[in-house]
């Protein structure tokens, strides 16, 4: 087996772009291939394992990744309208969104020339994704991309203070649906702050939370099914207000205790509708979303929209660079196959 990629971070969260190797994905969506590669009657965490999942845990696991790793196969788009679709993959499966993904895939297509671009302004990529079309609008300066803007599906909150019994006490839970279902929690009202020190104990809450509100119905998706139960909790901090907007720092936890080392692209989505629906952020002011290790996204809140209602567009901007390209091969006997995880 052979296999072709390259490697982007995104703000610190890696972001690996299956090119060659992959064996054929039916389907007619995106959505219909994520749904054929988990399986019948699989689940997020738990596909069944196949060719392709053996290409997934192939690029995840060691040795030839890390339990961190993050990444996406390139597939068809939906229609003419888009340039290009992916399916999102992690550890523990495949994802219906992934923010810092569609920036790392917008930097890809200006930068390898799939999609034209001027050397100064903004060329728009569409992104046909399983929770639907996103944009990546990829800046220019000087014939350089220098960041890129992701223009997310609408986002809506379903809770904005729903009671959740923890072992550290009854905390109040925001949920915002936002391509993937997102809990929030401030840190402080676990006893904890968003700090490298104390990630171990993030992390148990994070999956503590997240597996007290599987069958809520605020995590439920009456439009799309697939796109129900809770992917992220995200653990935040307020920081000293910036330029008049919101000032976070977060963590968040996701899958199935996976770390975002970005500020989380879809999860900002999520904290934008939130302080929207809060009154703490109108349309067009900044939230600036900083990274458990210092990163930042910069994201603001479209007019129109109600994040109560049908919900909110929104937008998130930061930086991806490409880290490398690689050629991954399994050969005939290797005794940890696919690879292992620890």
């Amino acid at each position: 087996m052979f296999v072709r990629t390259v490697d982007y971070h995104t703000a610190g969260e890696p972001f690996r772009i299956v090119l060659e190797g992959l064996p054929p994905i039916p389907g007619d969506t995106v959505a219909e291939r994520r749904a054929i590669a988990l399986g019948s009657g699989g689940t997020a965490t738990a596909p069944r394992p196949g060719e392709l999942d053996t290409v997934r845990r192939l690029l995840v696991q060691e040795p030839r990744g890390h339990a961190g790793m993050y990444g996406g196969f390139l597939v068809p788009p939906d229609d003419d309208g888009a340039h290009l679709g992916v399916l999102f993959w992690h550890k523990d499966g495949y994802s219906t969104a992934c923010g810092h993904g569609t920036i790392a895939l917008g930097a890809w297509a200006v930068d390898s020339g799939l999609v034209a671009a001027p050397a100064d302004g903004v060329a728009p990529v569409r992104i046909d994704v399983p929770s639907g079309r996103v944009t990546a609008l990829v800046h220019r300066a000087g014939g350089r991309t220098v960041g890129v803007t992701f223009r997310n599906v609408p986002t809506r909150v379903a809770e904005l203070k729903l009671p959740v019994e923890t072992s550290r006490g009854v905390v109040e839970v925001a949920v915002a649906h936002s391509g993937a279902c997102y809990a929030s929690v401030p840190a402080a009202a676990l006893g904890l702050a968003v700090e490298p020190a104390q990630l171990p104990e993030l992390t148990a809450a994070g999956r503590e939370i997240r597996a007290a509100l599987a069958g809520s119905a605020a995590v439920a998706n009456a439009a799309d099914p697939r796109l129900s139960g809770v992917y992220g909790v995200i653990l935040h901090d307020d920081l000293p207000a910036a330029d008049g907007g919101v000032n976070q720092r977060n963590v968040t936890v996701f899958a199935d205790g996976q770390i975002d080392r970005s500020p989380c692209g879809s999860g900002t989505s999520a904290r934008l509708a939130v302080l929207a629906a809060e009154g703490r952020l109108a349309p067009g002011e900044r939230l600036r979303h900083e990274s458990i290790i210092g990163t930042v996204f910069d994201g603001r809140v479209l007019a129109g929209g109600d994040p109560l209602g049908a919900g909110v567009v929104t937008e998130v901007t930061g930086t991806a660079y490409r880290t490398g390209e690689h050629g991954f091969v399994l050969e005939a006997g290797d005794e940890l196959a696919a690879g292992f995880l620890l």
